[in-house]
């Protein structure tokens, strides 16, 4: 193909700041439609970005023959508006969390590989080097028998979860819809889906793991979702593990650095197994193995190799579906993983009760 007609369902804020500009930059992307709520900001789309069509209905959008679309709308249409984007014949890439249903995860998958299509999540630390590292390390040494993993977040988005603020990153000309974040039937909840979704499905990435049960505490404060949550994991391995994830204020933020475009999410991996550990702290670019056979390394990283970015997830989109050399380092039973885990977590808080992560 001479270009990849590419379309954009759900083009709010964090599309517009990341998304589409990475797509525009590239020379054999066609920005073709965008879809999302409102007159006004679907004009503005098509100014800023050369769009050949806007529209609100998602349906008349995928009528433009596309060859790969990004569902970035809120949470709670993920799987009504992949699905469709996969049986129109697209490769996908998804906003995370992937889905609010875990079984409704599970049959993106299926469907995908039954219609030999590509879903992509938008996980971006996989793409960056850090991500790209850990995952290197540990399917060329690994740390034995995993035995616990540990997995702590710290990000600012209070402001945006109580609806008082937007978040680092979004668009000036397209705010932050606060229902898109607020309202569980949109979000799927407040920081375990927002935030908590990457630092698990890292954490699942780098382990290759799946949940089994989980238990899980959440405070809410006085917002309409959890700012804070402390979640216990057995996972399918035998392994335990913590996910535990705190919703800060926008300035508290421990690295700043003049030329990132944003400051740093304080998140940390930390892997144990039998035979060694494996610590990746993104917020400090630092990631080191040890194992007991005299392996003791502490990788030399490039500057900002944990900063989030989020360029790999659209570019891998658009090479995997012109067939260039690509991985998808974020697919779609990753995603389903993690939706599980999430999913669990808020059926515990409710009742006070472990959960089974999915029934085998």
């Amino acid at each position: 193909m001479s270009k990849v007609r590419v379309g954009i369902i759900g083009a709010g804020s964090w599309a517009a700041s990341n998304h589409i500009p990475v797509l525009k930059e590239r020379d054999d992307v066609e920005l073709v439609v965008a879809c999302r709520k409102g007159e006004e900001p679907l004009a503005l789309l098509k100014e800023q970005f050369g769009f050949e069509y806007v529209t609100e209905d998602y349906k008349s959008a995928l009528d433009h023959d596309l060859d790969a679309v990004v569902i970035a709308s809120p949470s709670g249409f993920h799987f009504e508006h992949a699905k469709a984007a996969l049986e129109s014949g697209a490769n996908v890439l998804c906003e995370k969390p992937f889905t609010i249903d875990p079984d409704d995860a599970w049959e993106l998958d299926h469907l995908a590989k039954n219609l030999n299509r590509e879903i992509l999540l938008s996980f971006g630390w996989h793409y960056r080097p850090i991500g790209v590292l850990a995952k290197k390390l540990m399917e060329e040494y690994g740390v034995g028998n995993i035995q616990h993993v540990m997995v702590a977040m710290g990000s600012a988005t209070r402001e945006l979860l109580k609806a008082t603020g937007d978040y680092e990153g979004a668009a000036a000309d397209f705010m932050p819809d606060w229902d898109t974040w607020t309202d569980p039937r949109l979000s799927g909840g407040g920081y375990a889906p927002a935030q908590l979704s990457h630092a698990m499905g890292l954490a699942l990435w780098l382990t290759n793991d799946r949940a089994s049960q989980v238990f899980a505490f959440m405070n809410n404060e006085d917002a309409r979702v959890d700012l804070h949550d402390a979640i216990s994991i057995r996972y399918v391995s035998g392994a335990t593990g913590t996910l535990s994830g705190a919703s800060t204020p926008s300035a508290a933020n421990a690295v700043e650095e003049e030329d990132a475009p944003w400051s740093r999410h304080q998140l940390q991996v930390r892997i144990y197994g039998d035979e060694g550990q494996l610590i990746a702290d993104l917020e400090r670019d630092f990631l080191w193995i040890f194992r007991e056979d005299g392996m003791d390394e502490k990788v030399n990283l490039p500057d900002h190799a944990g900063l989030y970015l989020c360029d790999g997830p659209p570019s891998t989109l658009v090479d995997l579906t012109v067939g260039n050399d690509a991985v998808n380092r974020s697919p779609a039973d990753l995603g389903a993983r993690t939706v599980e885990v999430i999913s669990a977590a808020y059926e515990s808080a409710s009742s006070g009760l472990p959960v089974s992560a999915f029934e085998k």
